[in-house]
């Protein structure tokens, strides 16, 4: 099990912004969208290039390799060329820091 990654604090992530940590070996970025926290793993399914640099429309990343789109909140693969989702993790706020962690080895 993972210990908790602090992100940054909430005046660090303001809504429309993204910020990527590490926990270990797995880059992890933390989406504000309208005030809401989201956290997948930063790797797209289809051909594993990150997908922090991609355009975000709403609650969807935009691969900026190969046009393939996620859901922030869910991590679910929405359209070719990818067909795996994300994994998705875990988001908490503690005395005005955000905190996320890779939770797959629980």
């Amino acid at each position: 099990m993972s210990d908790w990654v602090m992100v940054a604090t909430r005046s660090e992530l303001l809504p429309g912004e993204h910020r990527v940590v590490w926990d270990g070996d797995t880059g992890i970025v933390v989406y504000n969208i309208e005030g809401e926290l989201y956290a997948i793993e930063d790797q797209c399914t289809h051909d594993a290039l990150e997908l922090s640099s991609g355009e975000v429309e709403g609650h969807e990343v935009i691969c900026p390799w190969h046009g393939a789109r996620f859901d922030l909140r869910t991590g679910a693969a929405l359209c070719a060329p990818a067909y795996e989702p994300v994994a998705s993790f875990p988001v908490k706020e503690e005395h005005g820091a955000i905190w996320t962690r890779d939770n797959r080895q629980d």
